[in-house]
């Protein structure tokens, strides 16, 4: 059975190092800046047999104010409280520090499973620091190295008996049921859309600007603290995902990093941010662009909802901050007019308005990430659209460059999320972008696919002339003819040269 194990300690102790160690993979953001973390990231661990859940934590504070550094450290302590075990890291080259001791003290009280590793232990240099461990109380101090794999071997065999008590625990707090096995589907039975599951929840990540209020929306949504938030812009740094039923639909929702201009971006920690958000982006089905009301559509929000549309992914605009407009309706109207004028290529996808802090429009936030999912998977019958591409062609035929008319002959549905299709034509290389988006414009309004991307490739299917690469050949029977033709022609031309010689020589 599974279990939870919390990484705490004080910043720049190898944390986010071990976290990415046990998870087997880059999720967590590493630098030799300390305070890298700020939110708690959730990752799914495997250590030889054991398969757990592990936290990455924001580093302890001595701050208790409601500063930055206080709600960090208030957001870690409700970690440590809610983990089965806690594995408590401190630097092995600088040794036991007054920060440790307090921190030590206050896990004893608020965790009864606390692992003590010393971390940074390779070598020499460390050995003096993983002795002086032994005087913060949690008993024996395990020797690790998270950054060269070191002493894995020995927090497995610690963690081993823990993760047996708790299977046992859970195993005797189950209650007895009956499993009933449903007949498989039929291919018929099958649906054209599957909804999100909880064995396949929908993939959302919320994007944007910095302090446009994507941590207070998911925390709003997820009806508790479980984002750090706060006045200060640019507080995510990492891209963190969560795990959630949003109005009984799973979802596993990602918050990303504001993304500033590219020329702004100077810092290390703050492209890595933004990278991260953009690996987000491509993990996601649904994107929804959350804007501030107050200052709607800027230049970096248009580039951001365009990077999502190119990355192929279903999107909803999302204004936040609604509870501070005065003029709703006046503010309504400019907000879809400056959609329609600024973002021609979402042509059709929701506009929603919403308050993060009051939580006023997540019903219809909830409903738009929905249609937009489902259009996004939609599959449109092949009979259906060469019926429609018949009357398209016919209401607007394609062009007729240098006299060649172009002729769609046929067209079909190749893929969906996002949707894509193919059209069998003649003269590919000759027709215009204008025409291509004509015909997404009237994929989106005939089949209500407004919002989502749409792809159309052409393929050429031109009618080949067979005898192209042939060398040209005579009938049978024409051959005699230009036979006998051919031999006349072969003495006539023979006769000349010997006229021609005879009479140089008598010159």
């Amino acid at each position: 059975m599974s279990f939870t194990l919390a990484i705490v300690g004080r910043p720049n102790v190898g944390k986010s190092t071990l976290f990415n160690r046990l998870v087997g993979k880059r999720l967590a953001l590493v630098d030799d800046t300390p305070g890298v973390t700020r939110d708690l990231r959730e990752g799914d661990a495997r250590l030889g047999d054991l398969r757990f859940i592990v936290i990455d934590s924001a580093g302890l504070e001595l701050a208790e104010d409601d500063s930055l550094q206080g709600r960090m450290r208030r957001l870690t302590e409700r970690a440590v409280e809610e983990a089965d075990i806690c594995l408590f890291v401190v630097d092995a080259r600088v040794g036991v520090t007054p920060a440790d001791e307090i921190f030590a003290d206050i896990l004893r009280r608020k965790n009864a499973n606390v692992i003590l590793a010393a971390n940074k232990a390779e070598g020499n240099a460390g050995e003096a620091g993983a002795l002086e461990a032994w005087s913060l109380g949690l008993g024996e101090p395990l020797r690790i190295s998270a950054e060269h794999g070191e002493g894995m071997d020995d927090l497995y065999h610690v963690l081993r008996p823990l993760a047996d008590d708790f299977a046992a625990k859970n195993v005797a707090a189950l209650p007895e049921t009956d499993v009933v096995i449903e007949d498989e589907l039929s291919e018929d039975d099958i649906p054209a859309y599957i909804p999100p599951s909880a064995a396949k929840p929908l993939q959302l990540a919320v994007i944007g600007r910095p302090n446009a209020g994507k941590s207070t929306l998911i925390n709003k949504i997820l009806n508790e603290d479980r984002l750090l938030t706060g006045p200060e812009a640019g507080i995510t740094r990492d891209a963190i995902s969560v795990k959630t039923d949003y109005m009984g639909t799973p979802m596993r929702i990602w918050d990303t990093a504001g993304m500033r201009k590219k020329a702004r971006v100077n810092e290390k920690l703050e492209k890595l941010s933004v990278a991260d958000g953009l690996r987000a982006v491509r993990f996601a089905e649904v994107v929804v662009v959350l804007l501030d009301v107050n200052i709607p559509f800027e230049t970096q929000d248009l580039r951001i909802a365009d990077f999502a549309e190119t990355e192929g992914r279903a999107v909803v605009v999302a204004a936040n901050k609604w509870d501070l407009e005065d003029d709703k309706p006046a503010k309504l109207l400019e907000l879809r007019e400056a959609f329609e004028r600024l973002l021609p290529q979402l042509k059709g996808a929701p506009l929603v308005t919403v308050s993060a802090k009051t939580g006023k429009g997540l019903d219809r936030l909830h409903a738009a990430i929905l249609k937009a999912h489902e259009v996004w998977n939609r599959r449109v019958p092949t009979a259906k659209l060469n019926n429609w591409l018949s009357a398209m062609t016919e209401a607007h035929p394609p062009p007729a460059p240098g006299g060649r008319r172009i002729k769609l002959r046929y067209m079909t549905q190749a893929k969906t999320r996002p949707p894509g299709f193919v059209v069998k034509a003649t003269h590919t290389d000759k027709i215009p972008e204008a025409y291509g988006r004509y015909l997404v414009n009237g994929l989106r309004e005939s089949f209500d696919m407004g919002g989502t991307p749409i792809r159309i490739y052409f393929r050429d299917q031109g009618k080949a002339n067979p005898y192209k690469d042939k060398k040209k050949s005579i009938p049978s029977r024409l051959k005699k003819h230009v036979d006998a033709k051919k031999q006349a022609a072969f003495k006539s031309a023979a006769a000349e040269r010997r006229k021609t010689k005879d009479k140089s020589k008598d010159d």
